[in-house]
């Protein structure tokens, strides 16, 4: 099939479907300058990450891990939404899309217009911190000024615990009220649209496979082949945002 012949496939996916749930990961904000993990120059490929136990129990951790926020050097927040998510937003907005479950942590779909209560982060989000102890949120900028001026390693204005951004760590237990979430969103919707995952972290990869079993349309949208693509009724390799926004604008 030609790759236009795949992106009329998709839209016309997208217009039979009732309740389509969208799964995004970082291939769909790489074309907002966001790099990803895993690919050669990666995030992964210039630092090692830091492991959850490590920045509790070892200082030196901690303040390399807020160095790399507050220096920028991760490069996960500060872009703005490409045309891949504003076309997520108009799915959202039209009703088509129940909700947006990511493995992001940029915030970009709530920046591009979709509702925080329709966004199921399984990872967290980067864009703020939380306190581990109470979870009370802490803006980032709040916490700049002390830890670039003076040294100071965040702690909890309200009783005094760790507090890190709020994102999931290699090491961290994912948090069960997402993962809830997006099982229920996924066993009730009839269309699953992958975008921009390369479906090996779980167990987050594990969603467009139970949507599939109970029943769903399975599309995937990625540059490269993933390992799920074999179980798709639909998959296009090509870039996020022009092909999604083309599907979108035909329905």
């Amino acid at each position: 099939m030609s790759a236009n012949a795949t992106r009329t496939a998709l839209s016309r996916l997208i217009a039979d479907a009732r309740k389509l749930v969208v799964f995004t990961g970082a291939g769909i904000s790489t074309e907002s300058g966001i790099p990803d993990f895993r690919s050669p120059g990666g995030v992964w490929s210039k630092m090692q990450p830091i492991q959850f136990q490590d920045f509790v129990s070892d200082p030196a951790k901690r303040r390399e891990a807020w160095e790399r926020v507050f220096t920028g050097r991760a490069g996960w927040v500060g872009r703005e939404p490409n045309d891949g998510h504003r076309a997520v937003a108009r799915l959202v907005a039209q009703g088509k899309a129940t909700c947006v479950i990511t493995q992001n942590v940029d915030n970009l779909h709530q920046a591009s217009g979709v509702p925080a209560d329709k966004v199921i982060e399984l990872h967290g989000n980067a864009s703020y911190a939380t306190c581990l102890e109470c979870a009370e949120r802490h803006e980032l900028d709040e916490l700049k000024d002390s830890f670039l001026k003076a040294g100071e390693i965040p702690y909890c204005r309200r009783c005094g615990g760790l507090v890190k951004t709020a994102t999931i760590s290699f090491g961290q237990q994912m948090p069960a009220e997402p993962m809830a979430r997006a099982e229920e969103a996924t066993l009730a919707c009839d269309a699953f649209l992958v975008l921009g995952s390369s479906l090996v972290v779980y167990p987050a990869a594990g969603f467009p496979l139970l949507a599939k079993r109970n029943g769903a349309e399975l599309a995937i949208v990625n540059r490269e082949a993933t390992d799920m693509d074999a179980y798709a009724d639909l998959v296009l390799h090509d870039e996020i945002g022009p092909a999604l926004s083309e599907a979108v604008a035909a329905n």
